[in-house]
């Protein structure tokens, strides 16, 4: 209550989750992201993240794996909890002539394995879109969506989260051309990143060799999170 015992109105909120569900088809160069066509009003029939409210009793974090699960099916992926969206007016429900409460989204961000991500068949509306051909979404999506990509680009530069999603062995080309299809072709030279890589200690040589089309055997490699875990909480760049 204020100096001159005028009252706060305080607003009435439901909690909703948006994921932004991103995996990287390294081997075609494609950044490529979730969308879900909506089948419900407001914005019918337009794309939008997969998203939920949060039901009684249940978590955030859990209303985030429980829309994941209920869009994709896969083993390997990484999710973190990215922003909370909660400005006047970014839901339609919003008005007054509708339900009258304010729409908060809490955010995440989850980076998938394309080879093994599957598509739940009974969500024909469900679908993977190349980011640089993300149409115009639902809500404030198209924003959501902007801040899970600058997170997906910074993950990658101070943190092992490209192996979260990896196969367990990887050639370091696979590694380069994960990375590329994120950052671009002028992140980094192949030659540079591979000596970087190397001289940080935690890829191991499996000993192993692949031979894919014309060129030399490569190398396979496996990340060692052993290896890693006296670097986590040092301030440097990955890449």
């Amino acid at each position: 209550m204020t100096s001159n015992n005028n009252q706060f109105i305080l607003e009435d909120f439901k909690v909703g989750v948006d994921n932004v569900i991103f995996s990287i088809d390294y081997q075609k160069n494609r950044l490529l992201v979730l969308l879900f066509k909506r089948s419900e009003k407001p914005y019918i029939n337009q794309w939008s993240l997969p998203g939920t409210l949060v039901r009684e009793g249940e978590s955030l974090e859990a209303a985030a794996y429980r829309i994941l699960s209920e869009k994709i099916e896969t083993n390997n992926l990484y999710l973190e909890q990215l922003y909370t969206f909660g400005g006047p007016e970014r839901d339609p429900r919003e008005s007054p002539d509708s339900y009258g409460v304010r729409y908060l989204s809490v955010s995440y961000f989850a980076l998938v394995r394309f080879e093994e991500a599957k598509l739940i068949s009974k969500h024909h509306q469900t679908t993977w879109y190349m980011i640089e051909k993300v149409p115009q979404l639902a809500f404030d999506h198209n924003l959501i969506l902007d801040y899970g990509y600058q997170r997906l680009r910074s993950k990658l530069e101070y943190s092992p989260v490209a192996f979260d999603v990896l196969p367990e062995v990887f050639t370091l080309n696979d590694l380069y051309q994960f990375y590329t299809t994120v950052l671009g072709e002028n992140f980094a030279d192949y030659s540079n990143f591979r000596t970087r890589l190397l001289k940080l200690g935690f890829l191991i040589d499996t000993e192993r060799k692949v031979s894919r089309g014309a060129g030399r055997p490569a190398t396979l490699y496996r990340f060692d999170s052993e290896a890693f875990a006296p670097l986590k909480d040092k301030p440097f760049v990955f890449i």
